[in-house]
């Protein structure tokens, strides 16, 4: 080729590769999922609906597209769906009567869309002549445009307007949806309510308006309503109507607002659940005023014949939440009609006392959460609270328990009373003989008992300041859970876990600086978790027998190595240990070594897991380390010892011969003189 026709080749080259690459066609779609019936087209940035899509289908799952506006022209020969899920598009237009065509359409989500735009123009939804279900949140309604898709709703049962930006509900708001069931107004704006707004809605029975922004609320007379949740407002009173009829409220949800007192409740009211926590109260007053209106707290005392009165009965109450306010106290009284309550939870107030002596008061409470209050003394009928169940008194300030309290709950089985300021008493008859040893016995006086408590499994008493675990500490008691962590100088005794040896079955003694442990815990037959961490243990006590126990936390203790006959004892049953932060010797035990490194048991922090070598060495891991180099390094320990005892002996010959070499010139110049 000439080296003109070699010329015209490279500029055609160039031109070609200078020309820009056409642009890359946009993936398909995957096709949507058809299963039976039951359409599901989600997640595929669809503009529109499909037109490819099977007759006859029941369910249609359009979610998370770009759709902007529905028409006829995809949709309406749909005639069968039961089922339309139109969730986290961008639709703004519905061309009106588009859902008139789906006489079969139960179910319609509409939710996290833009139909704000929409109800601007008053363009109805409906009519929505089948529709029992509809869900409008998240598309920025503002106060007044819920009647305009609403109007023709006949058979609307559960409506979903939360996360709009409604300010007001309007007493027209709901008409034409008169079969409504449940409404849920979950965070919008909502600071007024105008009279009626709710009053054609005869069935409705659950209605959330939790999270808004609603001052109070004045002559409540929802009788049918039966779930309230008014949580997170702004409530500074709560006011039924003065009426003799029932009441059909089972749940009232009024967290985590302002009340200063407890709610007026309907007289005849079958209120079962109640939540008041977080709010402002800091007294249960007998008596009180809404608006000028005396009301009072069944039975508590009887008010003047010239003053009206609104009594506020529990009957029916199982679960009473008051939790997080500024109680000083609890009268009795207000437990005096409570006698279906089954959780009383009454935690993290300012409370210094609690009583109860009146026999057969709160009679089917499961649970009483009384912790993190202020109680120096906790006080019980033995014949109240006969079903308890779980009893919570951490976080307060209980030196003394009288231990005959514990002892007549026949059903207690969970006591918490970590960071209170309990010692623990010695068994009967166990006081003298500390006495005459020289041990400081405590006295009835200053101590609790937990002996002779006969459903008790779970005990907690971290964070105590205990100073001793006497001996048959627990006796006849049996406990399955007992914690004794954080209780920095506490002195165990070797008997102090006895009458524990077939029921404990964790074991928690961490975080008490003990630099030995007396105790011999493979005597606790059925022992399965024991924590031991953050201690000062140089080593562990003998086992006796064969150990049961399958978790052990050795974690951050003074531990070189574990004995040869506790890891015989050990291996057989533990499967977890933790052993790091310990100042391990790598080669002070083979059987230990092997223990870490290859038997069955799972080493969980075997990565923190280090170990010393040499002597003036730093550490390195445990994984390292292998059983010859342990071999090895014994190996020539042994042969350094026989070298120098070679020395010594080498020495100690040399030092004789030349002793006798001495001795035989002194006996050869003596010779010469006589001579």
């Amino acid at each position: 080729m000439s080296r003109r026709g070699l010329l015209l080749l490279f500029l055609c080259c160039g031109l070609t590769a200078s020309r820009p690459s056409p642009p890359l066609a946009p993936p398909l779609a995957p096709p949507c999922a058809v299963v039976q019936m039951e359409v599901s087209c989600s997640d595929r940035a669809l503009h529109s609906a499909p037109s490819d899509l099977p007759r006859g289908i029941r369910s249609l799952d359009l979610s998370r597209n770009r759709l902007q506006n529905l028409s006829q022209e995809t949709l309406s020969f749909h005639t069968d769906l039961h089922l339309l899920n139109l969730h986290g598009n961008k639709i703004h237009f519905i061309q009106p009567g588009l859902f008139a065509h789906m006489p079969r359409l139960q179910v319609l989500d509409l939710s996290r869309n833009h139909l704000s735009a929409l109800a601007e123009h008053r363009t109805p939804l409906g009519p929505l002549g089948t529709v029992q279900s509809l869900d409008l949140s998240g598309n920025g309604l503002f106060t007044g445009m819920t009647d305009v898709f609403l109007h023709d709703s006949p058979q609307l049962v559960n409506l979903s307007l939360s996360g709009n930006s409604i300010t007001k509900i309007s007493g027209d708001a709901f008409r034409g949806a008169a079969s409504l069931q449940k409404v849920d107004l979950h965070n919008n704006v909502v600071m007024e309510i105008e009279a009626g707004a709710f009053d054609s809605l005869f069935h409705l029975s659950d209605l959330d308006l939790s999270k808004n922004s609603i001052n109070c609320i004045t002559d409540f007379d929802l009788r049918s309503l039966r779930t309230l949740n008014l949580s997170q407002n702004s409530l500074e009173m709560f006011q039924s109507s003065p009426s003799d009829q029932v009441s059909e409220l089972l749940s009232l949800d009024l967290s985590q607002n302002n009340l200063p007192l407890l709610p007026l409740l309907p007289r005849n009211n079958r209120l079962e659940r109640l939540d008041v926590s977080r709010n402002q109260i800091q007294s249960v007053n007998v008596t009180g005023s809404y608006g000028g209106q005396m009301f009072f707290f069944c039975t508590c005392l009887a008010p003047p014949p010239s003053v009206t009165k609104h009594h506020t009965c529990f009957h029916h109450l199982r679960f009473l939440d008051m939790s997080y306010n500024n109680f000083q106290s609890l009268p009795e009284c207000l437990f005096h009609t409570m006698l279906s309550l089954e959780v009383l939870n009454v935690s993290n107030n300012c409370i210094a006392s609690f009583s109860i002596s009146r026999d057969l008061l709160l009679p089917k409470v499961l649970v009483l959460d009384l912790s993190e209050n202020s109680l120096q003394t906790f006080q019980i009928s033995p014949g109240s609270l006969q079903s308890l169940q779980e009893l919570y008194l951490s976080g307060n300030s209980l030196a003394v328990l009288d231990s005959r309290s514990f002892q007549s709950l026949a059903n207690l089985r969970l006591l918490h009373l970590q960071r209170n300021d309990i010692q623990v008493c010695p068994h009967a008859g166990e006081s003298s003989e500390s006495s005459e040893s020289g041990e400081s016995g405590e006295t009835s006086s200053s101590c609790t008992a937990f002996q002779s408590i006969p459903s008790l499994e779970f005990l907690d008493l971290s964070e105590n300041n205990l100073l001793r675990l006497p001996p048959d500490a627990f006796q006849n008691t049996p406990l399955k859970h007992l914690d004794l962590s954080t209780n920095p100088g506490l002195v165990l005794h070797r008997d102090s876990f006895s009458g524990l040896e077939n029921s404990l079955v964790h074991l928690f003694l961490k975080e008490n600086n003990l630099t030995e442990l007396n105790s011999d815990l493979s005597a606790l037959t059925r022992l399965k978790y024991v924590d031991l961490s953050t201690n000062q243990l140089t080593t562990l006590p003998p086992w006796s027998r064969q150990s049961s126990i399958e978790s052990l936390n050795l974690q951050n203790n003074n531990l070189v190595t574990l004995e040869q006959s506790t890891v015989l004892a050990l291996e057989r049953s533990l499967k977890t240990l933790y052993v790091g932060a310990n100042p391990l010797r790598c080669c002070s035990n083979l059987a230990f070594l092997h223990l870490l490194q290859r038997s069955a048991v799972v080493v969980a922090d075997i990565e923190a897991v280090t170990c010393l070598y040499l002597e003036d060495s730093p550490p390195v891991s445990i994984e390292k380390v292998t059983q010859e180099m342990c071999e090895d390094l014994h190996n020539g320990s042994v042969n350094v010892v026989m070298a120098v005892m070679a020395a010594l002996v080498l020495a100690v010959a040399l030092a004789l011969i030349v002793k006798c070499c001495q001795a035989r010139r002194r006996r050869r110049r003596m010779r010469s003189y006589r001579a």
